[in-house]
């Protein structure tokens, strides 16, 4: 498996190593006095910061190159300017189902920055460089950057501690700098807390999440991130979508400019759309003690089977469980509705909810 370049930090940590994506990253660092529970609280209450350097990282430039990538992912990137960030979709030509889901970073009309899922990286950068006109390249620098996810409600103060920009609008970025090296300070994040991404050179990742913690941020792991994504009904990448799983499926239709042109997917999505897709997700909140699991079948009242859980954790805001499930549009499922979630041969009752579970801080 690959390693990011804070592998020594995190065992040194203590920290529970898994593979993710093909990548062996922090869990949580429960050998430390962390844990899932104490990661996700301090990023609800105070500032976590998280290794996402498994997260891909591609460039596309040369002249017209936001408008190639303009063509080819779901979201319009004539919306925003540069200096701004969009989350956008790779959908597939012929089903529409999606590729990956990614963040775009808009530098210039030449020049765009992307992040796609690091199991994804290769498939998205070799779709991007297939269709790429003469003059463009498509460039895959996944083990160039490092990423550290800053995100909390005291996650400005931090930044601010250690002397780097933190006033900029959600979904923009801005230049820094930490220990004389070159940091992206870009108000993006996966937890539904205020929060930033840091960019920065691979070989500049050690210093300055060493000047993070010593700042006062708790170590992270995926755990957390897990969860904490979960309660915001954010969707992850093989779970609730995939390949089989389109973005109207999948409630993401608010990152197609269905008004555009041209983009990969746009014919058989548009289709599926007027037609209504034949199944949602919804969200999923136990009202007993069950916690549903995914691939765990969601069961009508008569016995019927009516769709599958994606995704489920214990939420340890809400201490009860949560869950995300793709749901059959023929059962006629709507919000408050109760629903069985099929645990281990029992039936925990479940009510149908619209995520997400708890109130979202991003401004």
């Amino acid at each position: 498996m690959r390693r990011s370049p804070l592998h020594e930090r995190h065992t040194a940590l203590g920290a529970k190593m898994a593979d993710f994506g093909g990548w062996e990253m922090p869990i949580e660092y429960a050998a430390s006095g962390g844990g899932v529970l104490k990661e996700h609280a301090a990023v609800r209450e105070e500032a976590g910061v998280f290794d996402v350097s498994h997260l891909g990282k591609a460039t596309v430039a040369g002249n017209g190159a936001a408008a190639f990538v303009n063509g080819c992912l779901t979201n319009d990137l004539g919306r925003i300017e540069p200096g701004q960030a969009q989350y956008t979709l790779c959908c597939d030509e012929e089903t529409g189902g999606v590729v990956d889901d990614l963040i775009a970073y808009l530098f210039s009309p030449e020049n765009v920055f992307l992040v796609p899922n690091a199991a994804n990286t290769a498939e998205v950068t070799r779709r991007l460089q297939t269709s790429a006109p003469e003059g463009i390249t498509v460039t895959d620098e996944h083990e160039k950057w490092a990423i550290l996810a800053v995100q909390g409600p005291r996650s400005h103060d931090l930044l601010e501690r250690i002397g780097l920009p933190h006033e900029h609008d959600y979904m923009s970025f801005a230049d820094g700098r930490y220990d004389g090296r070159d940091v992206i300070i870009c108000r993006t994040g996966y937890t539904g807390e205020h929060g930033y991404e840091l960019i920065a050179a691979w070989e500049d990742a050690l210093p300055l999440w060493d000047g993070l913690i010593s700042g006062g941020a708790r170590p992270c792991g995926l755990g957390a991130r897990d969860t904490l994504r979960t309660e915001m009904g954010y969707p992850l990448h093989g779970q609730e979508l995939s390949l089989s799983i389109t973005p109207n499926q999948a409630r993401t239709g608010w990152a197609v400019a269905w008004g555009k042109p041209a983009f990969w997917g746009r014919d058989v999505l548009s289709a599926e759309r007027a037609a209504k897709p034949a199944r949602v997700l919804w969200g999923l909140e136990a009202l007993d003690r069950g916690i549903p699991r995914a691939r765990m079948p969601v069961i009508a009242d008569d016995g019927t089977r009516i769709g599958e859980v994606t995704s489920g954790t214990f939420s340890p805001t809400l201490r009860r469980g949560i869950g995300l499930a793709l749901l059959d549009r023929s059962a006629g499922v709507a919000a408050d509705d109760e629903v069985a979630v099929d645990v281990r041969g029992r039936a925990a009752v479940m009510r149908v909810v619209k995520p997400p579970f708890v109130e979202s801080h991003v401004r």
